[in-house]
């Protein structure tokens, strides 16, 4: 006799209840949308020791959510510097360092490596274990979001009208049938929705393999010299490798980067692999808590929609996750997707719009993945050289230290103070951004152009009365105006004519107007610029029309 099925509807159902799909909920959910979402885990089970930070941007968005406070307060203590620390083993002799200050040094306007950066929200080093929890209890309180924990999903039905998803109970094995309007897959790398919807990545599949060990040592931070770190490096000729703290007590991760004569993850013994990067003797007491070995890969789907279906995080791309690029691209894929779904969904947009998320979305992917198999390539190079005399007491030893300690230094800042990935990534060909012929600056991974190009992220300031301009402009979109003199009328009534969420906010800064170079400027709730110009348009209407996805393809571009 087949198991009982049970019924539920939701305007969205998301499969996986990770990082991605968590702040995917919590973006609906402040915008007025019920979702309901499927997860694997039982409520409150804890992920594995995978992502270390979330990014600026990342944390822009948390801000806006409400919670960026308490997932600052997770994690290391407050006063645990963030500092990466180059050395020849993690207890041995310090080569460069990359300064990254604590929550609380961050407080106290100390100063670092990336606290120049233009955000309200500079990037927080914290395990997936501890932040996790945080974004989980916060959607457990928010009335429009369902979680069915211990929840299979298994495949998915389409029409003109809607979608049918349908799980299991793993415990009752009772048959779920969801009923909704827009699916979205962000169950990982072995996604069925990404299955079931046909779609197939492509790229490398394997470019590197990593054992990694997460493991308890409550006598090693005593042993590590100087001023704490959050993440050391070891070169040395014997064994390279990366060790991370986890709770900046006594718990560690550590990643042995196998090189390519060693093609299985037991290629080498672990217990010298992690002495050897750790620089301990036979004596020094660890306690394996799990192997967390792990595939770098640069794979990216060949689209990210079909029909009312989408796919986001690793079930879209999947790379080699330097910097934590993989969660933190799968929170910006969340973003973007997150207030085009619930413009649809409002009535203020046209479905049509929903094909920017895929334009927007899947060449930054593309290029991300490209900077990051880049960086590994790079990594590994080094890694792979590292003279005998850097642990020499003798002129030879200490030129060999200065040139690995500057080399690992300039490879690692990119990395680690990604300013580029953060805020120079822009969207060139978007059905929904009003292009004015500008070229978009180049960036790199660690350098960036802060600029109004539309497609462009909107450059950051702090307004004369101290408040962020992101927090002025709110979570829907804003129009800058830099001279009050300018009409705005009739972008004002064309908004309101299609129930478009518009906030006109006057700006009168001399930076801020020299920053932005236009008199108006519209902001996206993704905090990109949409568009731009010193008047109105002729035709604010259609404008207003092209911005929510109500013009027909090929119209022409407006300026």
């Amino acid at each position: 006799m087949s198991a009982m099925t049970r019924s539920i509807e939701s305007s969205v159902l998301i499969v996986g209840g990770g990082p991605v799909g968590l702040t995917l909920a919590m973006d609906l959910a402040s915008r007025g949308i019920a979702v309901t979402v499927t997860e694997i885990r039982e409520s409150g089970e804890l992920p594995s020791v995978k992502c270390n930070q979330v990014s600026a941007r990342s944390m822009e968005i948390y801000r806006r959510l409400g919670i960026a406070k308490t997932i600052r307060q997770a994690g290391l203590p407050q006063d645990h510097p963030h500092d990466v620390a180059c050395r020849i083993s993690a207890t041995g002799r310090e080569l460069s360092r990359i300064v990254l200050p604590s929550p609380a040094g961050r407080d106290r306007a100390e100063q670092g490596d990336d606290t120049w950066w233009p955000t309200p929200e500079p990037t927080h080093r914290i395990n997936q274990t501890y932040l996790e929890p945080v974004l989980f209890a916060h959607a457990t309180e928010q009335p429009r979001i369902r979680i069915l924990n211990r929840t299979e999903f298994k495949e998915f039905s389409q029409d003109d009208r809607g979608v049918v998803g349908i799980a299991r109970d793993l415990d009752s094995g009772e048959r779920i049938s969801i009923s909704c309007q827009y699916l979205v897959g962000c169950d990982g790398a072995r996604s069925a929705v990404r299955h079931c919807m046909g779609a197939e990545l492509s790229g490398i599949p394997v470019v590197q393999r990593v054992q990694s060990t997460y493991f308890r040592a409550p006598a090693l931070k005593s042993l590590l010299p100087g001023r704490p770190a959050w993440m050391y490096l070891a070169f040395n000729p014997r064994r390279c490798g990366t060790m991370m703290s986890i709770d900046g007590k006594e718990t560690w991760l550590i990643h042995n980067f196998l090189y390519n004569g060693e093609p299985e993850f037991d290629s080498i013994d672990r217990d010298w692999a992690i002495r050897s990067i750790l620089g301990v003797g036979p004596e020094f007491e660890y306690e394996v808590i799990s192997k967390e070995d792990w595939i770098g890969r640069r794979l990216v789907a060949e689209r990210f929609q079909n029909g009312r279906v989408f796919i986001c995080g690793d079930a879209a791309h999947l790379w080699i996750p330097h910097a934590g690029y993989g969660m933190n691209a799968g929170i910006a894929d969340a973003d973007n997707l997150g207030w085009m779904l619930a413009a649809v969904l409002n009535g203020w947009a046209e479905p049509a719009m929903l094909s920017a998320y895929q334009a927007e979305r899947q060449p930054i992917t593309d290029q991300v993945s490209k900077f990051a198999f880049k960086m590994s390539q790079d990594n590994s190079k080094q890694r792979r050289e590292i003279p005998a005399e850097i642990e020499q007491d003798n002129p030879a030893g200490e030129a060999a230290r200065a040139a690995i300690g500057k080399q690992a230094r300039d490879l690692y800042i990119q990395q680690q103070c990604c300013g580029g990935l953060n805020f120079g990534y822009f969207y060139e060909g978007s059905p929904i951004i009003a292009y004015d012929g500008a070229p978009h600056p180049e960036y790199s991974m660690g350098q960036f152009t802060s600029t109004s190009i539309p497609g462009c992220r909107a450059p950051h300031v702090w307004l004369r009365d101290g408040q962020s301009l992101y927090d002025a402009v709110g979570s829907d979109f804003g129009l800058l105006r830099f001279d009050p003199s300018v009409q705005v009328d009739g972008l004002v009534a064309a908004a309101e004519m299609s129930r478009f969420p518009l906030r006109v906010l006057d700006i009168a800064d001399s930076d801020a107007r020299a920053l932005y170079a236009r008199k108006l400027v519209l902001v996206r709730p993704d905090r990109h610029v949409a568009w731009r110009a010193d008047a109105e348009p002729d035709d604010p209407r259609e404008l207003i029309d092209h911005l929510r996805g109500a013009r027909p393809v090929g119209a022409s571009s407006i300026v």
